[in-house]
């Protein structure tokens, strides 16, 4: 591998991945990323799993959809393990699906009948009770070699940091709108009810409580409605 020009690639990628504008554009730069600098990939995925339900993003082929709901059907398999925890191996790289496979006996015959020859995966990110994986496939076996693997880790290390951003930035943009639609909505209530500030926050704060529904969703009802029953 030309490790120089795959360092200026990897330079260009961060770049493009810092300027994307969304959570889901970043995650779908990160899995085209991976196809077009990692020798040997013809698909990637990032595979979460919140429990034991699979959640496949930024797929760039349907295979990579076909083999997360194949893992979560079955309950293994080596994107499923390396989405489990944030503890343990954090790459997997199974050189050939066409052989017998001891830890994954159900998993491997399968995926192979979909047309996957080898895979690597990547540790992503945990995040509370979910995590993610970075998730490489080949259609033929033997595709993926160390260089291979050394690049992909790379690629999973700016992703997850990328990846980190772009969620932080997105949970900023909502609180900003979250606590743009509160005011609004204790604006309304102070108009309508004579109520001031503090009054106004306390209903719809009460109204959340013996509701059991969100601030948010309280006031978003106020201000679609203009009040609350």
């Amino acid at each position: 591998m030309d490790w120089g020009r795959f360092a200026q690639q990897m330079a260009s990628m961060a770049r493009d991945l810092l300027a994307q504008d969304s959570v889901a554009a970043t995650l779908e730069r990160i899995t085209a990323s991976a196809t077009e600098l990692v020798e040997g990939c013809d698909a990637a995925g990032i595979l979460v799993l919140h429990d034991s339900t699979v959640e496949t993003l930024a797929p760039t082929h349907q295979l990579v959809v076909h083999s997360d709901q194949l893992q979560q059907r079955l309950g293994e398999g080596p994107c499923f393990d390396a989405a489990r925890t944030a503890r343990g191996e954090r790459v997997f790289r199974i050189a050939d699906l066409t052989g017998l496979q001891q830890r994954w006996p159900a998993y491997a015959p399968q995926a192979h009948a979909l047309g996957v020859g080898s895979m690597m995966g990547f540790l992503l990110f945990t995040d509370d009770e979910d995590f993610g994986a970075l998730n490489l496939f080949s259609h033929k076996p033997g595709a993926f070699t160390p260089d291979s693997e050394t690049a992909g880790w790379l690629l999973a290390s700016h992703a997850a940091v990328a990846f980190s951003a772009a969620r932080t930035h997105a949970q900023m943009e909502r609180a900003v709108a979250t606590r743009h639609l509160i005011g609004e909505a204790m604006g309304i209530l102070m108009g309508s009810r004579h109520l001031t500030e503090e009054q106004a926050f306390d209903v719809l704060r009460r109204y959340s409580q013996e509701n059991n529904v969100k601030l948010r969703e309280v006031a978003r009802l106020v201000c679609e409605q203009g009040t609350l029953s």
